[in-house]
């Protein structure tokens, strides 16, 4: 075994040696790090002694580690200061505690370094305080190490992970062998000798960190988080809390030596199962929230930490339902409230129970909540929370509302708490009795009332978004009534015209020929509006292969209107894959658009094809009264908006655009007032796998 204990802390020593050497040429101004280092080498050194010298013994190397330890503890309280105020000993100085773990390191250092001052402890208390030093070092290594890592960024943890990891590894391990060497009255030799070669272990992971604590990045002050001192604290009352019943089990023991091993088993299981118990118990945490923001903090809570936490849990909330429940739970969480209900305001700014979690009424209660109407508009005057204990001790407070129903002696009611939103109730919350008997301050109402407007504000907006989805929906069937109306005011106007020249050309047979053609057009726009109501949408494009000279011909043929209609073509084919109905609709409705803009004797419309490389290009050019150039920047395609007043819709532009953008082509207006518009379509020429896969041109 002592061959094996000289190998183990040999590597521990040559490692260290090691890293001394590293950290003197790298990091000379971490000088109680290189300390630290230099005592571990020493205290390895001496145990490979103590197994090569029988006048050395493992014990008298205590002082040692003690010391080591010492110097490990303080680097790593300078690192907590210097992240924590930018200082290396502030955190040293202003800590309450640090004159405590001195003195005990103090005397610690002297009891084993004299042993005349040991042999008198032991003979007074019949135990060995070294190791119950060694198991307080460690706890409090292990709490500064969580403080440390807490107490870092995110974005900065990569820089003392593996410091963390090393040294954590360290003092668990010592923690294991002494509270276990405390606990039998002497050193667990097999755990201890295993220790050198854990030391070597952690060598390379403290050598990885060291020139990451000299980055700019780490050397910047941040203000300790709540949870630290919470968890800290938790930590150290586990350590001493272990220590304490480690110490009754030995007695116990002691006591009875028949059956000592037997009953000290049973009680250190009671005591895990009592701590475990413990710390899952609701009511536990309670009066522990209660007791370390009354003893502990100046303020009770972190306010940017609960808004933060509420802000991202409300980032995850998909539906109503669940932010009804998040509501009552982060309310209930809040106060350790044992349940509540929400109350919702309707469209009749009625409030009704929308939501409920151990909510525990009696149906008097309920019906009060329901029935009274006095309660919202108290709310809305006062905005503050109700509190019932309040209300038991100070009825005075709230002469303006009864409140009697609900003040039962079996009454769970605890709280009210108004959820507003822009100064309006949108809410309020019904919370029953705490896990933990607690009065609530200013404070607690000041975050009661911050985390209600918080939470309405959500309430408000996913009401927002609720009626922003039904009126797309309204959106949509006005969109599609739009087009609809439009195609229909077309027809209209073509069906009128035949009306109104009947009596004038009714003999004449080109005339009856060209009102069968109108006819049989309107015959298909008609079912094609009638197929888009039955399905409750725009039908899907049908594109084909067509001869664009051929549209525009049979569009010229079909349109009578004043003044008339004139064609300059260049080409004789001009082949383009579009949905021909859609098309011939666009065409006609710019056409139409520009015959009532040009009422003028001279006025004229025309129609000019011409193609250059890759696509096919129609300008439709009137003469009429024009446009300026803001009306057709902010105005022409806006949907909806109109310069004819009752007679347009003011969607045939945005129509127009719309079509040609979704055939991958474009839109041009050219326009100068009193002079004339040109509107010019460009669309991609297609080539046809065959002639006869040309569609006909389409009747309009």
């Amino acid at each position: 075994m002592e061959k094996f204990i000289f190998f183990s802390y040999l590597s521990a020593a040559i490692a260290y040696t090691i890293l001394f050497l590293f950290a003197i040429t790298r990091i000379k101004r971490h000088w109680l790090f290189i300390t630290a280092v230099a005592f571990s080498i020493l205290w390895s050194a001496n145990v490979v002694r103590a197994t090569q010298d029988s006048q050395f013994f493992i014990a008298d190397t205590l002082v040692f580690e003690t010391l080591r330890n010492m110097f490990w503890t303080l680097w790593l309280a300078t690192l907590i200061s210097k992240q924590r105020y930018n200082n290396n000993f502030q955190y040293v100085l202003r800590s309450r505690l640090a004159p405590a773990i001195g003195l005990l390191f103090l005397l610690t250092g002297i009891i084993e370094g004299f042993p005349s001052f040991l042999d008198f402890i032991r003979l007074q208390t019949d135990s060995d305080p070294r190791f119950f030093a060694h198991v307080v070092f460690a706890v409090i290594g292990l709490i500064l190490i969580e403080q440390l890592y807490r107490n870092t960024p995110l974005n900065q943890r990569w820089n003392i992970k593996y410091i963390c990891l090393s040294l954590a590894a360290l003092f668990l391990f010592n923690l294991i062998v002494y509270s276990k060497s405390l606990l039998y009255k002497h050193l667990d030799i097999p755990l201890w000798q295993s220790r050198g070669i854990l030391n070597a272990l952690m060598v390379p992971l403290l050598a990885i960190s060291l020139p990451r604590l000299d980055l700019p990045s780490f050397n910047t002050a941040h203000s300790v988080p709540r949870k630290t001192i919470f968890y800290s604290t938790i930590l150290f009352g586990c350590g001493a809390y272990l220590i304490l019943m480690s110490a009754t089990g030995y007695y116990l023991k002691q006591a009875n030596a028949e059956w000592g091993e037997t009953i000290q088993t049973v009680f250190i299981f009671l005591a895990v199962l009592l701590l475990f118990v413990s710390f899952t118990s609701g009511k536990m945490r309670a009066l522990a929230k209660v007791y370390f923001g009354k003893h502990f903090f100046h303020y009770n809570y972190d306010y940017r930490e609960e808004w933060l936490k509420i802000s991202k849990a409300l980032a995850k909330l998909e539906s109503m339902g669940e932010l009804k429940d998040f509501i009552i739970t982060t309310l209930t969480n809040l106060v350790e409230s044992t349940g509540g209900g929400l109350w919702l305001k309707n469209e009749q700014s009625r409030f009704f129970l929308a939501a409920e979690q151990n909510l525990r009424l009696s149906p008097q209660e309920l019906d009060h909540f329901k029935n009274n109407h006095d309660l919202p508009t108290y709310l809305s005057k006062k905005q503050w929370v109700i509190d019932f204990f309040e209300l038991a001790h100070a009825p005075e407070v709230y002469d303006d509302i009864d409140l009697s129903p609900c003040c039962s002696e079996d009454s769970q009611i605890w709280l009210i708490v108004p959820l507003f939103h822009l100064n309006n109730l949108e809410a309020f919350a019904v919370l029953t009795q705490p896990r933990a008997p607690r009065k609530l301050n200013w404070e607690d109402h000041d975050l009661l009332k911050t985390v209600g407007m918080q939470l309405a504000n959500a309430l408000a907006l996913n009401k927002a978004s609720e009626a922003l989805a039904n009126n797309r929906q309204f959106e949509t069937y006005h969109r599609l009534s739009a087009y609809l109306v439009h195609d229909l005011k077309n027809i209209a106007a073509q069906l009128g015209l035949i009306v109104k020249n009947a009596n004038k050309h009714k003999h004449n047979p080109d005339f009856f020929d060209d009102t069968i053609d109108t006819l049989n057009n309107a015959v298909n726009k008609m079912q094609h509006i009638v197929n888009q109501l039955k399905q409750g949408k725009s039908i899907p494009s049908a594109k084909s292969l067509i001869n664009l000279a051929d549209i525009i011909k049979t569009i010229q043929h079909q349109h009578k209107g004043l003044p008339a209609l004139s064609i300059v073509t260049t080409v004789d084919v001009c082949l383009i894959t579009v949905d021909p109905i859609k098309l011939t609709s666009v065409i006609t409705n710019l056409i139409q658009n520009a015959q009532d803009a040009t009422q003028k004797p001279d006025g004229w419309v025309k129609l000019v094809l011409t193609t250059k490389p890759d696509y096919a290009v129609l300008e439709i050019i009137d003469n009429g009264i024009g446009m300026d150039s803001s009306f057709i920047a902010e105005r022409l395609f806006k949907p909806f908006d109109t310069t004819k007043g009752n007679a347009g819709m003011g969607i045939g532009a945005y129509e127009a655009r719309d079509f040609v953008l979704k055939n991958a082509g474009h839109l041009d207006v050219d326009s100068i007032p009193d002079q004339g518009t040109t509107f010019k379509l460009q669309l991609p020429l297609s080539q046809p796998k065959t002639y006869d896969s040309i569609e006909p041109a389409i009747d309009c």
